[in-house]
């Protein structure tokens, strides 16, 4: 599989949920494999996607949030999808949502292959292929190199305690901001919109993958927030971290050392 067979995927689930309208459709289907409330448009960007690998044939073992993790054999490359990250945002009618869709070819994050990221609300893509860059719109992209952050974004599940520990690194932001899809926020640090991205509380596989080729691929420095590499973590369901993403080196360092 490569990068357009991705794009092609995402193409067309971005003008099947620009109809879909999913703001005005908020009944709970139940809940996913992750735990979280699955809305129908979760699960019609699930099915599409995972239609779209079977019908290619291709020999995969899956993971996903939906649905779970379904291992075909151990030596197959991994797809790991996150089907809309962002859901809550999309069924309130907030305008920031995406697909997410990694491959990884061994057993590690070290091993993620490519990276796809599409913008359901206004189809921007993002998209990466280990060693060879990360692209905007068909575009190279690369981080900023200032030294000092713009604007800063975090993410957490459990933000009244998460805050109060990062609280330190937003302190020296121009702008501090929480959008609300992990994949979204990685894909626009990747192009110099954003300074640092911090996930305080545990992320799941799903929701960063993509993101962190994408990220590492245009320069981007990626570790857990105690500055750990994440390259060792398991490609399985249940893997979780903490994130601290920088556009350059000084920028990371800073904030390791706010937070410790």
């Amino acid at each position: 599989m490569e990068i357009e067979f991705l794009r092609d995927i995402g193409q067309r689930l971005f003008k099947e949920i620009s109809l879909f309208k999913p703001q005005f459709n908020t009944t709970a289907l139940g809940r996913g494999a992750s735990g979280d409330t699955t809305f129908p448009i979760d699960k019609l960007a699930e099915d599409r996607i995972i239609e779209a690998f079977e019908k290619a044939g291709a020999k995969i073992n899956i993971i996903s949030e939906e649905r779970g993790s379904k291992l075909i054999q151990e030596n197959y490359p991994s797809l790991i999808i996150d089907p809309i990250d962002g859901s809550k945002n999309a069924v309130s009618g907030i305008p920031f949502f995406s697909t997410s869709i990694a491959i990884a070819e061994g057993e590690t994050l070290k091993s993620l292959k490519l990276g796809y990221i599409i913008n359901l609300v206004n189809g921007d893509e993002f998209w990466a292929k280990r060693d060879e860059g990360a692209f905007f719109n068909g575009q190279r992209i690369k981080t900023r190199d200032n030294t000092m952050p713009v604007i800063i974004a975090f993410e957490a599940s459990t933000p009244h305690n998460a805050v109060k520990q990062i609280l330190p690194v937003l302190k020296i932001a121009n702008r501090v901001r929480c959008f609300g899809s992990t994949a979204l926020d990685l894909a626009y640090l990747s192009r110099g919109a954003l300074s640092i991205f911090i996930v305080p509380t545990p992320s799941r596989i799903f929701d960063f993958s993509a993101g962190v080729l994408i990220a590492k691929e245009s320069s981007a420095i990626v570790t857990d927030i105690e500055g750990n590499s994440i390259e060792n973590l398991k490609i399985a369901f249940n893997t979780k971290t903490t994130l601290l993403v920088s556009a350059n080196e000084t920028l990371h360092k800073k904030a390791l050392d706010l937070i410790k």
